[in-house]
């Protein structure tokens, strides 16, 4: 059976970080993940997490200037620089407040600069991982729909990346959600690239809410990660269509348990 960990960027949004954690840990989850959790001081973040048990597994990179539309920074020809200071932060509060991977935000790039970005990514996911061979660097293809222009959308773009780098701290953030939205035949593709897969995620396709709806039957998914032999966490990155402790439903509707 997967154990799930609750993804604070979504649940429990009407919350400061460190009483959602809170009421992660009373909702029963074991493990938690976040998205820019910067504001927040991470020994603050990890004293939280001890007083209550909860495993804390990742954070994402600085997006950039989110005013002027950055999405991540590791694409991006011309701001190395601001990558690589984006990236000593995300390791050192990732160290300091206990986690164990970062996901490096690969950014949005026009078509005609992707020969050129690439480049760009391998490079810096290069320096990332032997900058900080203590963590998992995660890469997540982002759907199309959702933010457009973003760097790449489909496992085959991200596990090309992850076998030219060579790193051995390097893999795919496999978001059902995500894959679902832009390339289908989820099963299967868990299948194959699980040996790259260091992380897995979940929301209902297409509405991105509780896993309880939609076009994913979850039940075969929980069951294939359990029969692939997955070992690692299964993030509930989804949108809670109205209060999460409610929409908690859906762990007894689909037969698991937090």
């Amino acid at each position: 059976m997967p154990k799930f960990s609750a993804n604070l960027g979504f649940l429990w949004p009407d919350r400061p970080l460190l009483d959602r954690i809170d009421a992660a840990a009373a909702a029963g989850f074991r493990a938690i993940e976040l998205h820019w959790p910067y504001a927040t001081p991470a020994d603050a973040v990890r004293q939280r997490c001890a007083a209550h048990g909860i495993v804390l597994l990742g954070i994402n990179t600085p997006v950039g200037n989110a005013e002027k539309g950055d999405f991540g920074l590791g694409a991006q020809a011309g701001r190395e620089a601001e990558f690589s200071d984006g990236f000593r932060q995300s390791s050192y509060y990732a160290r300091a407040a206990g986690a164990s991977s970062v996901h490096v935000m690969a950014g949005l790039v026009a078509p005609e600069h992707k020969a050129r970005a690439k480049e760009v990514l391998i490079e810096n996911l290069s320096f990332a991982a032997k900058a900080a061979p203590d963590l998992t660097l995660l890469l997540e293809p982002i759907n199309q729909r959702d933010k457009p222009g973003y760097f790449y959308s489909t496992l085959s773009k991200a596990a090309d990346i992850i076998g030219e780098v060579g790193a051995p701290n390097l893999k795919i953030m496999f978001d059902v959600y995500h894959v679902g939205v832009s390339e289908g035949d989820v099963l299967t593709r868990l299948e194959r690239h699980l040996p790259q897969i260091g992380h897995v995620q979940i929301a209902a396709v297409p509405s991105r809410t509780e896993p309880d709806e939609g076009e994913i039957a979850y039940g075969a998914v929980f069951a294939a990660l359990d029969r692939f032999g997955y070992a690692g966490w299964t993030g509930c990155e989804y949108k809670p269509r109205a209060g999460t402790d409610e929409g908690l439903a859906w762990v007894k509707a689909l037969g698991v348990s937090l």
